[in-house]
């Protein structure tokens, strides 16, 4: 029955792009939503809890999960909308603000609180009032309340196209200390402020098609303006790419021509003369392929990247098919949690199948950790963060009902299908395919140089792939933290399957380096070496906390901190099994490739 249910999230996430019709003089109801700081989108409060014009009983709008989960919380307005029919200063209600709802007006506006409308499923923002800082002596510091707004909304034919509110030719309300003297025939008295909220309405014809609306709020949008910056980005990531695929393709195969031409001479001495002289990675081929340890973490590891690998390329491919529609609040997180249970099954596949082809034994242990490997951690981090949003009264702490969902989910559909997963790869598993027999003693590893440790190798794997990304990430960040809307998933799929390019090619060099040092420990190290790159990602995200964005409080700090923490574990991930199974193809083709004696 969940199953049924997370298909037709998917579904409606796919086909959330259909036209509502309205004729002359129709309602189309407006929705008041949230408000919230500015530098703080994720800090959400209900429009309602500020002393505004509400109607006697609130009714409130069905969301689906994504809507939730993105902090929606939308209820019905006092606003009359009639479709084509303009309004003007049309008087929504009369408010007798006490002294304290004077003083919480201020402090919102004084935090620069917005508030976003959503209307024929158009997000519409706004600011609570208006504040100005002027002067240094005298200083000047003057606070206002906007009562009057002026909604501009564009329609082609039976159907609405844009929406948006101004505040322009209108004058505020000034809001003094303690309720003091209000201006513009508003009534002072007993402490108390008297305010009239009025609105008006203009509709305006647009030859745009409805098909095509989502240009419109990209024409407010970040992105489309900074294209060029896009494109440099790809441009010096692509140089980056075919620098490394020189290094990795002709040099390094000229290294290991040269080392097939001297291992494979015929030796009078035969096999026992290699291992006195230096033979550089031929003189392991008895011990690299020697299994390591914690074999249920590695295999766990590979099996949850592999899933994430999956899971996202299935949403930039979904997004670039137009299956995500910008008026949908929401409906990559819908998609993002039934394809999160949906493709449960890759992880428990990959992860006991390998884990059987490396002779372990506890497999049923293997799919419990591989099945816990990046749950566990998120629902650590989430119980905190969610715990920190319900004791604001912030619309982001999520309700029981949608808990229950979303715990069910795994519970129902992600854990079973891990197991089914794991199962079907356990019995499917071959053999190893080592080109080479593993010795039952381990040959002792020589003195390595301080550029071959680990830490060395980890700071190169991770920063070459960083790099090929981090200006990409500055608009992903923007818009992750931010109100942008992204919608250039063509150049999103360049970079990633240039971060992955980059990733592999990276790990089979060190990888290289490693073994002619006579160093077999490459199992870990490959994992380590690219995986590293989420410790930069998150390093880049204090950065950007601190010198990109104007984020604070509690609030938006713990979820930002707690969630980047999550997404640079992703990234370690993805890339350190991609990383894996690059060093270990490369590792059984040059073994391959030997006259093994």
């Amino acid at each position: 029955m969940l199953t049924m249910g997370l298909h037709c999230v998917l579904v409606l996430c796919l086909f959330s792009g259909w036209a509502v019709g309205y004729k002359q003089g129709d309602n189309v109801t407006l929705y008041v939503n949230k408000v919230g700081p500015y530098h703080n989108p994720q800090e959400t409060y209900h429009y309602y809890t500020l002393p505004v014009c509400r109607p006697e009983k609130v009714h409130h709008k069905s969301l689906s999960l994504g809507e939730v989960l993105d902090g929606d919380r939308m209820a019905e307005s006092l606003y009359y909308i009639r479709f084509k029919e303009n309004v003007e200063k049309k008087t929504l209600c009369k408010l007798t603000l006490s002294e304290k709802q004077v003083d919480e007006l201020r402090e919102a506006i004084e935090e620069l609180f917005y508030f976003e409308f959503v209307l024929d499923d158009i997000p519409i923002y706004g600011f609570v009032g208006y504040i100005e800082e002027s002067g240094f002596l005298p200083h000047s510091h003057k606070v206002g309340l906007w009562t009057h707004l002026d909604f501009n909304i564009e329609y082609n034919g039976n159907t609405v196209i844009f929406a948006n509110v101004s505040v322009k030719d209108v004058k505020p309300v000034p809001l003094e200390e303690g309720a003091g003297t209000a201006m513009g025939g508003v009534g002072v008295g007993g402490g108390s402020l008297t305010v009239t909220h009025t609105y008006s309405v203009r509709w305006f014809e647009s030859t745009l098609p409805h098909a095509r609306r989502a240009e419109r709020l990209r024409d407010y949008s970040f992105f489309p303006k900074t294209l060029e910056i896009h494109w440099l980005s790809i441009i010096n990531s692509l140089v980056l790419v075919v620098l490394l695929l020189g290094f990795v393709i002709i040099i390094l195969m000229r290294v290991l021509k040269n080392d097939f031409a001297r291992y494979n001479v015929e030796e009078e001495g035969g096999c026992d003369d290699l291992d006195h002289g230096d033979n550089g990675w031929k003189i392991i081929h008895t011990d690299v392929f020697r299994f390591p340890p914690h074999k249920s973490l590695l295999c766990a590891v590979l099996g949850v990247g592999a899933q994430f690998l999956t899971l996202a390329t299935g949403i930039i491919l979904m997004a670039l098919l137009g299956m995500f529609n910008v008026h949908r609040h929401g409906s990559i997180n819908s998609a993002a949690i039934v394809l999160y249970a949906l493709t449960s099954c890759v992880s428990g596949y990959v992860s006991c199948s390998f884990y059987t082809q490396i002779n372990g034994q506890r497999w049923v242990w293997n799919i419990i950790l591989t099945s816990s490997l990046f749950s566990a951690p998120l629902f650590l981090t989430w119980s905190v963060v969610n715990s920190i949003h319900w004791w604001s009264g912030s619309t982001q702490a999520l309700p029981a009902t949608t808990v229950l969902l979303i715990l069910g989910a795994w519970v129902l559909v992600g854990f079973p299908l891990t197991v089914i997963g794991g199962i079907v790869g356990k019995n499917r598993a071959g053999s190893f395919q080592a080109p080479c027999r593993t010795r039952n003693i381990a040959r002792q590893i020589p003195t390595q140089p301080w550029y071959k440790h680990t830490a060395v190798h980890m700071s190169i794997g991770g920063f070459l792939p960083f790099s090929a990304i981090s200006v990409e990430l500055y608009y992903i960040f923007a818009t992750v933290w931010g109100r942008e809307y992204y919608t250039l998933y063509g150049i999103l799929l360049c970079v990633f399957a240039i971060l992955l390019s980059v990733g592999g090619c990276i790990s089979v060099a060190l990888t290289y380096f490693l073994l002619s040092g006579e160093d077999y420990r490459w199992w870990w190290r490959s994992v380590l070496s690219t995986g590293s790159t989420g410790l930069f990602i998150f390093v880049y995200s204090v950065f950007y906390y601190r010198n990109r964005s104007s984020m604070s409080g509690m609030v938006q700090s713990t979820e930002f901190f707690g969630y980047s923490l999550l997404t640079a574990m992703v990234f370690s991930l993805m890339l350190g099994s991609v990383s894996f199974w690059a060093s270990l193809g490369f590792i059984r083709y040059i073994y391959r490739s030997l006259k093994m004696d």
